[in-house]
């Protein structure tokens, strides 16, 4: 069954969307910038459905690439098409070509069979207890469980808070975790809620209420008694500290309210912002659902001295990863997969173009996440099912750019597949990196110390000495 994340409307959102949030954003900066070079950002892009990390990036070598073909089958990308990784023996989905200038760059990086671990695991522990043991997470191939541990980088998967909202918290953000991806459990902490902002052309701020609405004086008058009401003396302490909440959420408000709802084009939009994401534009709109997303997080990182800090965390996603029938259609180049990827990669390739513009290229680093990968084996209904372990993309000026991790052996019922018997040899791949590994390498970039990254990543001193994979 697919499992979707849950959604907000944008009425719900604009209910001072993060109220929850912003007790830090009480005292809020002035627009001025933080100067790039003190200022980093981590931007998740996450991919709900679990991603096909077996079509995304693809062996180029005669010998593992007949291999791949010979298990794909119908769903196996011509080789001609992939595009290759510089000189490596690996190409990316030709929907993904936008990404290619980027490795050529020295700026993107693939993280090979990463996924949810405790500890180190091996095939004959994942078996030494039919795969309940004490290492394995619980409620594998699992939509709901297993974006719960990527999202909280946890083998827990009752845990309620996430490893972007722990990281504010461990790293004293000024801001929680800015979502333009609806409310993930990724930037929730124990007290705080991600900062939910809405797309552009949308209003933030309490509903009906916004700029475009007070000009209706019963509105305008409705407005002032809301904010009186904010105002008054609380007579107990929780009553204080959610008027604050409500003070601090209609002053965020004021001052982002415009910036959020400016799309392409209109009156003050950053020129340089609208021309990176120009291939994505049209009739001043932005086209795709993670474009918008995007295009709105390169709107706020622009004016980032307003959510104050010289430290951000940000959130988007896309969704319909779950191709479990029709994955490739009647063209494995332009079907259901390659349509995802193509939104993800020039997205991506856009957002990385504004960041350039904006002299932020080596302050933001982007990265994906996902349920996990999807099985080698090709199911009977032209898609493919529910794996483990996935292979990731992380970009940025401060990335350095090549192939990280052990990419698996593709054989069904070999070392890195779960399967023994014959009708469980799917290629579901033991992962070789841990969430933890791959969220450690990420917050160290952004200056997280060892003790911040134990008490953030509770998983993390299991893997010893290796809790960096170098990638940035």
């Amino acid at each position: 069954m697919s499992h979707h994340p849950h959604q907000h409307s944008a009425s719900r959102r604009r209910l001072l969307a993060g109220a929850l949030g912003l007790g830090g954003l009480a005292a809020l900066a002035p627009l001025r910038l933080a100067r790039a070079a003190d200022f980093k950002a981590l931007v998740c892009v996450f991919l709900y459905g679990g991603n096909d990390g077996m079509n995304t990036v693809v062996p180029m070598d005669a010998g593992r690439y007949a291999d791949y073909a010979k298990v794909r089958a119908g769903l196996a990308l011509p080789q001609a098409s992939l595009g290759r990784l510089g000189t490596s023996d690996f190409g990316l989905h030709p929907a993904l070509a936008a990404l290619n200038p980027l490795f050529a760059a020295g700026k993107l990086a693939v993280q090979f069979n990463v996924g949810p671990l405790y500890a180190p695991l091996t095939k004959a522990q994942y078996h030494a207890d039919a795969g309940q043991t004490a290492l394995t997470p619980p409620s594998l191939f699992s939509h709901s469980d297993q974006q719960v541990l990527w999202e909280s980088a946890s083998t827990d998967a009752q845990s309620r808070t996430g490893w972007g909202g722990r990281s504010a918290v461990a790293l004293g953000l000024a801001s929680p975790v800015v979502s333009v991806g609806g409310n993930g459990h990724f930037g929730l902490s124990e007290l705080v809620a991600p900062l939910v902002l809405p797309g552009p052309g949308e209003g933030f701020g309490a509903a009906g209420l916004g700029a475009a609405d007070i000009g209706w004086k019963p509105n305008a008058l409705k407005l002032d008694a809301v904010k009186a009401l904010a105002a008054q003396a609380a007579d107990t302490d929780l009553a204080g500290a959610f008027q604050k909440q409500q003070q601090a959420a209609m002053a965020l408000a004021d001052q982002l309210g415009p910036l959020i709802q400016r799309r392409p084009g209109d009156a003050g939009s950053n020129a340089a912002i609208d021309t990176a994401f120009a291939p994505l534009i049209a009739n001043g709109n932005v086209t795709t659902g993670l474009g918008q997303q995007l295009y709105q997080t390169a709107k706020l990182l622009d004016v980032r001295a307003t959510l104050g800090g010289t430290r951000q965390i940000y959130f988007a996603q896309l969704g319909g990863f779950d191709t479990h029938g029709g994955q490739a259609g009647a063209n494995v180049l332009a079907g259901t997969h390659a349509a995802l990827l193509k939104q993800l990669g020039d997205a991506l390739a856009c957002f990385q173009a504004a960041l350039t513009a904006l002299g932020l290229a080596d302050s933001v680093t982007t990265f994906t996440q996902s349920d996990f990968g999807r099985t080698f084996l090709p199911n009977n209904s032209g898609g493919t099912d529910h794996a483990w372990g996935n292979h990731h993309l992380v970009f940025g000026g401060a990335v350095k750019g090549g192939l990280y991790g052990a990419y698996p052996t593709l054989a069904l019922g070999g070392p890195d597949d779960v399967g023994v018997d014959s009708w469980e040899q799917q290629g579901r791949w033991i992962p070789t990196s841990s969430v933890d590994q791959y969220a450690a390498t990420l917050l160290g970039w952004m200056g997280a110390s060892d003790s911040q990254l134990n008490s953030v990543l509770p998983n993390l001193p299991n893997f010893g000495s290796a809790r960096n994979l170098g990638f940035v």
